[in-house]
């Protein structure tokens, strides 16, 4: 065995728990503190807590508020851009077709869905408003997550009917 490669041991070395159990071991350094211990350890007393060292916990704890926040904003957001009261000026269809739409009393979305379910000519029917005003309107909703008159309705994920089951 080589000489003077090994470190000291102290065979008294004192371990301190941090809910005041102290112990001695053998080991290389003299003191050792440790968070838990089997006197304190939930294993060993039977207690349902949870052992929290650094604030694990608590940043965990704060992610989670913070990621809830963020998918409710995120909700808040995705139904206002979907809501019949968004105002038709939201769209950016142009001046012209703005002037358009609200000289005829169409100022928000609701107003011109509701036109749409009466038919495209009513739309191109106004002065002003051809088939490339139509055709940018609809994709600025469809965009937008609007499902248009004559549109196929998506299927909602997690929802399984007739056309989602698989053929045996």
């Amino acid at each position: 065995m080589k000489e003077k490669i090994h470190p000291q041991f102290y065979p008294e070395a004192q371990v301190i728990c941090a809910c005041g159990n102290t112990w001695t071991v053998g080991a290389t350094v003299p003191v050792i503190r440790t968070d838990v211990c089997s006197r304190c350890h939930p294993f060993f007393t039977g207690e349902q807590r949870i052992v929290d060292s650094g604030g694990q916990v608590e940043r965990f704890v704060k992610k989670l508020e913070r990621r809830e926040r963020m998918l409710a904003e995120a909700e808040r957001r995705k139904r206002r851009e979907t809501s019949p009261e968004l105002p038709i000026t939201e769209l950016d269809l142009g001046s012209r077709a703005h002037k358009v739409l609200i000289g005829a009393g169409i100022k928000t979305v609701g107003d011109v869905l509701a036109k749409l379910e009466e038919g495209d000519e009513t739309l191109t029917d106004l002065r002003g408003f051809g088939l490339k005003s139509l055709a940018t309107l609809k994709k600025r909703l469809r965009a937008r997550g609007f499902v248009l008159p004559g549109d196929e309705v998506p299927e909602e994920a997690g929802e399984t009917g007739e056309a989602g089951k698989m053929a045996d």
